[in-house]
Order: C-alpha cells, then structure tokens, then sequence
C-alpha cells in the first residue's frame, strides 16, 4: 500500500485527522496496512520502526491479522523494536496482560528478536520499574520519538492508562509513569502525553457502534481533559489519526462514508 492510506485522511481539526475506512473488518485491514506502511517507511528512513502497542480488542485483532499471511512478510521484522503504550500490574503470563494479549494474538508467531521486544514489567515496584522503562525507552530511541504509537478508547475517555483525573494527567517530563487508577483500585504504567505526542504517527483505533456516543462527545465537547483524558492526544506538529469504522461514527453525522 505504500503512503496510500494518507490519500483517504480528512482534516478534523489542527490537532486530529479521521479516516473512516468502512466496516470494522475493513478497518482493521486499513489499520494493518498502515501500520506496514508505517515500518517499511521508517526502517527505509532511520534503519529501524519502534513501535508502542495497545491492549485491547481492536488491536487484537489488528495483530491476528499482521501475523497471517500475505501481511506477516511484509516488514522485515529484524528491525522492529516492540514497546508497549500501557500496561496492568499484572504478570506476563496473566490474560489481563496487554504483552500476554500481543503475544497470544499472533506477534509470538513473527520471527521478532526476544532481544527487541521490550515489555512493561508493571507487576514489581511499578514506581521504579516505569523509571527503568523511560530509561529504556530513551537508551533505544534518544529522541524519545516512536514511529509508531497505537492507542485506543476507553468508556470513559481514558486512552493508554490515562485515566480521568488521575496523576498521570499532569505529568510534564517524564515519557512513563505509574498512575493510580482509583476507578479501578489498582494501578497501570502509562506513556505519559509528553511521550504519545511526540511520536511520528499517532494512530487512535474506535471500533463498534458500543463507542459511537463516547466518539461524538470527545471530538465535539469543549476541550476539557481531565475528564475526557483522550482530547489530549495529538498536536499541530504530531496530529493524532482517528480510525473509526462505520459503526462507530454512526452519529458524526456531518462526516460521509
């Protein structure tokens, strides 16, 4: 697909782009071939693609996919380094685990390097652990800049683990943060906004008609993050792409399919 996909992009605002590729199925294709397009691009430009991923059911869906073929041999996997944007205080092997979730998708099925997959381990101390992990992250990628960071949407209009009203939300230096969830009573580490808008493609993933009126509310309420955490995401110099299905902008009404 090369940089077809950019051809389908409509401008939301100076800070957000939407692309409505079709049905969910159809959206999760666009999403694979981007994502493809993304790396090959970035491994053809700097030698590497760094990637941040998701939990969640669409981006489950976007790895099965990745890992079959034609798509599984489309990115020369050697040069990819797999992050992750959000993690449970769970342990690896826990079906709550976003790593697990990857893995199990599909990615343990790719001929990736152990060495180059770099997890969250937000089971131990995550306080400390979120400090190795920027220190990480800043080691592999000196600008602090991923290629590629994949979000989705909560509920409640939380995105990574940026919750309403949590610490999180303030954080100004920092790329990874343990944040206290009191909603869920537990705690998550997080790529903070510093770390998500820096990155060089934005991609935020809404599938489902169950998403539509959370959809409407954060793109056309009046701008108030502490409650809708995901207004945030995306700058004038890093604009944020929302891939929604049909189902899910079922009530933008002023957008055509």
């Amino acid at each position: 697909m090369k940089n077809d996909w950019k051809k389908h992009i409509q401008n939301y605002d100076e800070r957000r782009n939407i692309v409505l590729p079709g049905n969910a199925k159809e959206t999760v294709i666009f999403a694979v071939e981007q994502l493809i397009a993304i790396a090959n691009e970035s491994i053809a430009e700097r030698g590497v693609f760094t990637i941040a991923l998701s939990g969640g059911s669409t981006p489950k869906a976007i790895f099965e996919l990745l890992a079959k073929e034609p798509y599984c041999n489309q990115i020369d996997w050697n040069k990819v380094r797999i992050f992750w944007s959000d993690e449970r205080s769970v342990p690896p092997d826990h079906p709550d685990s976003n790593y697990h979730m990857a893995m199990h998708a599909g990615l343990n099925s790719l001929p990736i390097q152990d060495k180059n997959i770099f997890r969250m381990t937000a089971e131990l101390d995550i306080e400390a652990s979120a400090i190795k992990y920027e220190e990480l992250i800043r080691t592999i990628l000196p600008s602090g800049e991923f290629d590629l960071i994949m979000l989705g949407m909560g509920e409640d209009g939380h995105t990574a683990s940026l919750f309403p009203k949590t610490l999180a939300l303030h954080s100004v230096d920092r790329l990874v943060v343990a944040n206290y969830v009191p909603q869920k009573n537990t705690w998550r580490m997080t790529l903070t906004y510093k770390c998500i808008n820096s990155a060089r493609y934005i991609a935020i993933y809404v599938i489902g008609e169950s998403k539509a009126a959370m959809l409407k509310l954060v793109l056309t309420a009046p701008y108030n993050p502490d409650v809708l955490p995901i207004q945030r995401v995306g700058t004038p110099s890093h604009k944020a792409l929302w891939i929604v299905d049909k189902d899910a902008a079922k009530d933008l009404l002023s957008w055509e399919m």
